[in-house]
């Protein structure tokens, strides 16, 4: 039953393929029709070409009378001749002569079409980098297409079938037969399958290679199941009998120059091993049989430049050998382990020479990019997997096979067809060496060796064009900081700056900043620009973290506002004489970072100048300046906005010392508040005033940004003046008086600071068309905040929530907005301004709905009784002097407004 299970599974196996050949072999077919038809097609076209008559001259057009006027002629020879200069005929004789055409004319014999004009053939493009998972796809594609397609796949399962039955029936005990002639029998059919392929070799070629190749490895499953599996046969007689099978192979495969019969056998020799493995765990049988499979291949590769050869063997035996070490290595196993290792590593470096030999002699200067960097990768993470940490022994291993790689690219050095190989054990022998540094030395250490090496490499690589330098300079780098940072828990540095921790982390980042100069000179700017980043996160982050080490806790900040505008200064002073947007971007990066600092140093000591604030600052100020004049140099726009953010700091600051020095004087909270505001108040007057004294030192360049520093100053402001709304603005130790007093007087000044911007050219167009609007509403708030503050200090009423419903405060707000509302009716009405009349009756409309709502339930006090007598009489006192509204402005009627002034309505 289970025989006729696996026949099944064979003949289902057998169905795709099949099926795949004979897609194959009618698309073949139909390809060999389409080109017998075109050239059938291309034949006839010929042939009436040929057969076709001469073309005849045309006669040339004539004026002539119409049809019916001239009587038919007989053809005058001489008609076809083309006369010199033809007459031009009328379109009406052109359409009577289409319209009645005469029997007696002679038919004028059309010439035979012309042949096609044959088409230019579009320009070649240059074919696109392959893909390679689509270079994978045709790969496969091309094996399942090509050659004998069901030999190749039949072979394959026929492997996979015969290795499966042999174990399975070892297994069940199905077969009574012994094993030694059980196996006998695979052996002798695999040697007459092998001869018979052998003789129909020049014949079937494709047949017989894969049957060539599924014999021998047959051959090799018996030879190792006798071995392995049922101890029929020694070691030394199994490794014999398998160097026999495995030089046959490769004298078949040479002779015959198949790569795909090798790549059967090394496959099938690569998996029998796991396909009747025992788990035993015998590593010493199973590395001396992948060291001999490994020989077969260097001996192919010998004569043959056959890269997927090497790259199986590479895979399956540094695959299997980390698998194996992965599960089941144990240390009393080194000495069995470390001679396979370096045998391995023998014939995987050596592959890549004998490859660059074969290649080069044949298609150019080539390597294999895989074995010769992946193999002493991966070897030696083995074999530091083998030494278990020890850090000298490995650090020497690395340090031998850096001089074992600098003696091969010395030897090829001068060498033209091993140029690019020696390239790469150069890079190699670098790398080995600078990975035996860390090993042996401290991380500081490491990482100010391997900072150096890699802006080095950078500079090799871009000068060289070779990306492979570029790149493991970069690497090399990223090791650098790995290194920094596994080192930082090492021993505490006892003087600043000059310590191992500090002077590493400094050349890391100077490696960095050399990296990024590099790159922008060659042409890179993105590269340049994630250079220079890294670099700078190492400058700061180092920076930061040895004043924060070294500095006492109370001055920290400080020092680091100091560094932050000393960084800002070395960027700037760079950009003056490379003008760049990083670097621009350093210094405006420097300015911004001193707005929290200040915060915080208003946290910690109320103000930003006290405990050597001021000394901090005055540096600031000076590193600033210098450095905004370094930023003039370049059209940088980033220079303009540096200065954007350098003259919002200072109003900031001085904020946040006069808030501090109003508290220490014990002034009031009316006081404070306009102190705060002063500095943006003076910042302002200047923009609208003296701009030039803004403008410097960047001059005309920072002329674009006047709008921004004035816009963002004005919201600052009203942002002020919405707060400080809330604030009863005590003037203490001076009497409250309205408008007469700190707060009222800052938020005027506000208001006229404003309508000053707003009917200035520099305002937004948005608010120019709303600024009456904007300042009357403005207005109108302030004046309420004004008469609330006027009852809470002379009436006598609390400032917080309730004050608003008091009838004190309500009979102060329906009296005082009457008040502007009759001054806005009446002069609008007389001057004729219909919107300032509009905005005094909106006003009075107001009063009259509070009255209704608000202040009736007030009617029981004089207060209340008051408001609605005062708001009486002052509708009284406009119905007397401004009873109408004025007239339509004139720009409807084209004439001048009325006053109103007497007219009834």
């Amino acid at each position: 039953m289970e025989g006729l299970i696996v026949l099944l599974v064979l003949v289902v196996l057998a169905v795709p393929v099949l099926l795949v050949s004979a897609l194959v072999s009618v698309g073949n077919l139909r390809r060999r029709v389409l080109l017998l038809e075109d050239d059938v097609r291309r034949l006839r076209s010929r042939e009436a070409s040929a057969d076709a008559p001469a073309p005849r001259p045309t006669m040339a057009p004539t004026a002539k009378p119409a049809v019916h006027d001239v009587p038919p002629v007989e053809p005058d020879p001489v008609a076809w001749q083309v006369p010199p200069e033809t007459p031009a005929v009328e379109p009406e004789s052109i359409a009577a002569a289409a319209a009645a055409p005469s029997a007696s004319e002679p038919s004028t014999p059309r010439p035979p079409p012309l042949p096609p004009v044959p088409q230019r053939p579009p320009r070649p493009q240059r074919p696109a980098r392959p893909d390679p998972f689509e270079v994978a796809i045709r790969a496969v594609k091309r094996w399942f297409t090509s050659g004998n397609v069901p030999v190749k796949v039949g072979m394959l399962v026929l492997l996979a079938g015969v290795a499966a039955l042999l174990k399975y029936a070892s297994d069940q005990g199905w077969l009574s037969v012994p094993i030694q002639l059980r196996l006998a029998g695979i052996a002798a059919a695999s040697l007459a399958a092998l001869a018979f392929a052998w003789h129909r070799r020049e014949r079937h070629r494709s047949f017989a290679l894969a049957v060539q190749g599924g014999a021998i490895g047959v051959l090799l499953l018996t030879v190792f199941a006798a071995f392995k599996l049922y101890g029929m046969i020694g070691p030394l007689p199994a490794f014999g009998l398998s160097v026999v099978l495995i030089a046959g192979l490769v004298v078949v495969a040479v002779l015959q120059e198949s790569r795909t019969l090798a790549i059967l056998g090394v496959l099938a020799g690569f998996m029998a091993p796991i396909w009747l493995s025992d788990g035993s765990g015998n590593h010493v049988a199973l590395f001396s049989y992948y060291a001999l499979l490994n020989l077969a291949i260097f001996a192919i590769a010998w004569v043959r430049p056959w890269r997927i050869l090497n790259l199986l063997g590479f895979v399956f035996t540094w695959g299997i050998g980390i698998a194996w070490g992965v599960l089941q290595y144990a240390p009393e196993k080194f000495a069995s382990t470390e001679p396979f290792l370096l045998l391995f590593f023998a014939f995987y470096l050596l592959l890549p020479l004998l490859y660059a030999r074969k290649a080069a002699a044949r298609r150019g200067d080539r390597i294999d990019g895989c074995l010769l960097f992946g193999t002493p990768l991966i070897a030696f993470s083995l074999q530091a997997a083998l030494l278990e940490g020890a850090r000298m022994p490995l650090a020497l291993c690395a340090l031998g096979v850096a001089a074992l790689y600098a003696l091969l690219a010395r030897a090829l050095l001068r060498r033209e067809r091993y140029a690019v190989l020696a390239e790469g054990y150069a890079l190699l022998a670098a790398g080995f060496a600078t990975l035996s540094v860390p090993l042996a030395l401290s991380a500081q250490a490491t990482a100010s060796v391997f900072a150096l090496e890699g802006a080095g490499l950078v500079w090799l690589g871009l000068r060289r064009a070779r990306r492979l330098p570029l790149w493991s300079g970069a690497g090399l780098q990223l090791a650098a900081a790995v290194a920094m940072v596994l080192g930082a828990g090492g021993a505490v540095a006892t003087q600043a700056i000059a310590n191992a921790g500090f002077m590493g982390a400094l050349l890391i980042a100077v490696a960095g900043f050399a990296s990024a100069w590099f790159l922008r000179d060659a042409g890179r700017a993105q590269a340049a620009v994630v250079a220079y980043a890294w670099a700078l996160l190492w400058w700061v982050g180092n920076g930061v973290g040895e004043i924060k080490q070294f500095v006492d806790p109370p001055l920290v900040f400080h020092a680091v506002l100091v560094f932050a505008a000393l960084t800002g200064w070395l960027a700037a002073e760079v950009h003056r004489r490379r003008p760049g947007d990083a670097l621009a971007l350093t210094t405006l990066g420097g300015f911004i970072a001193a707005f929290p600092l200040a915060l915080v140093q208003t946290g910690m000591h109320g103000q930003p100048f006290a405990d050597h604030g001021l000394w901090a600052w005055i540096a600031f100020a000076a590193f600033g300046v210098r450095s905004l004049q370094c930023l003039r140099r370049g059209e940088s726009r980033i220079a303009a906005w540096a200065q954007f953010a350098w003259w919002m700091l200072w109003p900031t600051v001085f904020s946040l010392l006069a808030w501090e020095v109003s508290r220490r004087f014990e002034l009031a909270q009316g006081w404070r508040d306009a102190f705060i505001v002063l500095p943006w108040l003076a910042l302002a007057l200047l923009s609208l005033r003296r701009w030039p004294w803004l403008a410097a030192p960047l001059g005309r360049a920072f002329d674009g940004h006047r709008g921004a520093v004035q816009a963002t100053v004005f919201i600052v402001l009203a942002l002020w003046w919405l707060a400080a709304l809330s604030d009863a603005g005590q003037p203490a130790p001076l009497p409250w008086l309205p408008v007469l007093n700190p707060l009222d007087l800052a938020q005027v000044a506000v208001l006229a600071l404003g309508a000053a911007w707003l009917w200035s050219a520099s305002a937004p167009d948005g608010l120019r068309g709303r600024r009456v609007g904007v300042l009357s509403v403005a207005g109108l708030v302030l004046l309420t905040a004004i008469t609330l503050r006027g009852v809470h200090h002379w009436g006598g009423v609390a400032w917080d929530g309730r004050l608003f419903g008091t009838s004190l405060a309500q009979t102060s707000l329906t009296v005082v907005w009457s008040v502007l509302g009759v001054v806005g009716w009446i002069l609008g009405s007389r001057r004729g301004h219909r919107p300032l009349w509009l905005a005094g009756a909106v006003l009075m409309g107001v009063v009259l709905v509070k009255l209704v709502l608000v202040d009736r339930t007030n009617l029981g006090n004089l207060l209340g009784i008051a408001a609605f007598i005062a708001y009486g009489l002052l509708c009284t006192l406009i119905g007397y002097l401004a009873p109408a509204p004025p007239r339509a402005s004139s720009a409807d009627d084209g004439e001048p407004a009325s006053n109103a002034v007497g007219e009834t309505p």
